[in-house]
């Protein structure tokens, strides 16, 4: 069999593999000694080491066996002897997304696309990717074109739908998801999804039927009372979800992301103490959680605990360099303190990632003119003012509610 047919056969193959191992990863780090080469037999022959179809066959078996750093060597090394290797590029995609390492899955992926555009699997997880860094609006595309070309395609159809959820664009939720229901009204953070979306765009029917079927399917678990917990605290119904979450974390209190919104709750009630207490008690179950400690930054700072503010936002930012409100909320706080460099790094950073944010050019101006340089701050400042008459369109003026965070419906599964 020539080079390309064998390619292709195995390409087919991986990238069903590929989307579903990405959806639910196996292994986010990088191999431990137990994943890495232990015999002989493992490692390419002589005659496999120079043909790129047999190091990718090396490659895709190493990946199934989630020995991540032996199947990037194989497919690099296919790479060297074919660069047009579309199939190879889509595995290295796999390899990196396992371990999170997102802007090298990215350009994989990417290159993988330009060879074989056609491939529905290869944008699935680039959606994928974007989708799991919280970029939902970059992860829109490619699941819409997904979705195009395999129109029966659950995942595409449910992970588009969440995407839309999380760009509060309600009716689009909606008509993404409603056609789930056969398959998906069994399962908890699909109802509560469709019934948030569902109130929102004023479908009144769909909304209670969907609450209607969660309440049926939930019983008294502590997954439901989670999910109540979350509608009510939409709704700004702080006791109601109060009681929720307090019901859930009771059953189960290591039940994950319980106490993260039992926290998001006290901090709507203005109770910093306990919304402390509680984002503190979900960073034990969940260490990794970049969103606990942004939250504990905002706490410290209502509290006036500048210090303790500025150590949460950059336990943050070691997690996610990405989260543009604790890099403004580290920049506020670090103004505060009068560490006037450490602010301006900090709203820089900020500045890259989200350029249209009033308040980031507001927060930097000050700081400018607190270092100095005067004219420079007064034209940031400016800036500022500028981009909010812009936006004080009569829609824009209206009072809109916006989701809370909802880490539980994005985290990959255990």
């Amino acid at each position: 069999m020539s080079s390309i047919g064998i390619t292709s056969r195995l390409l087919a193959a991986l990238l069903l593999a590929g989307a579903a191992a990405s959806a639910q990863p196996q292994d986010s780090a990088a191999p431990t000694s137990r994943h890495t080469r232990n015999s002989a037999s493992q490692a390419p022959s002589a005659s496999e080491a120079a043909n790129p179809a047999q190091l990718f066959q090396h490659g895709q078996d190493a990946l199934t066996r989630g020995q991540l750093g032996e199947a990037e060597h194989a497919f690099r090394r296919a790479l060297a002897l074919d660069p047009q290797l579309a199939g190879a590029y889509a595995n290295l995609g796999v390899v990196y997304m396992r371990r999170k390492q997102w802007t090298k899955a990215l350009e994989m992926l990417h290159k993988a696309e330009h060879l074989l555009p056609q491939v529905p699997g290869i944008r699935l997880n680039i959606g994928l990717a974007y989708y799991r860094q919280s970029e939902f609006l970059k992860a829109i595309p490619p699941f819409q074109s997904v979705l195009h070309d395999q129109p029966d395609s659950a995942q595409a159809r449910h992970l588009l739908g969440q995407c839309y959820f999380f760009a509060e664009r309600w009716a689009d939720a909606v008509q993404t998801l409603e056609p789930l229901w056969p398959q998906a009204s069994t399962q908890l953070d699909y109802l509560y999804v469709l019934m948030i979306a569902a109130n929102r765009a004023g479908r009144k029917e769909l909304d209670e039927k969907a609450f209607s079927q969660l309440v049926q399917v939930g019983g008294d678990s502590p997954e439901f009372h989670l999910f109540m917990g979350k509608a009510h605290l939409n709704l700004e119904q702080y006791d109601m979800a109060l009681a929720d979450f307090q019901a859930a974390a009771q059953a189960n209190p290591k039940l994950p992301f319980v106490h993260f919104n039992l926290g998001l709750a006290y901090l709507k009630k203005q109770d910093y103490e306990h919304a402390r207490d509680e984002f503190l008690k979900d960073s034990e179950i969940e260490p990794d959680l970049a969103l606990n400690y942004e939250q504990l930054g905002d706490v410290y700072s209502l509290m006036q605990q500048d210090a303790d503010a500025e150590k949460s936002y950059r336990e943050a930012l070691k997690r996610d360099s990405r989260l543009v409100n604790s890099l403004v909320g580290l920049a506020k706080a670090c103004q505060r303190e009068e560490k006037y460099q450490q602010a301006l790094l900090a709203i820089d950073s900020a500045a890259k990632l989200d350029p249209g944010r009033t308040d980031i050019h507001y927060v930097r101006g000050q700081v400018l003119q607190h270092l100095g340089r005067k004219e420079e701050g007064r034209k940031e400042l400016e800036t500022a003012v500028r981009i909010d008459n812009e936006r004080r369109t009569e829609h824009e003026k209206l009072v809109e509610k916006s989701i809370v965070p909802s880490p539980e419906l994005t985290q990959e599964p255990q």
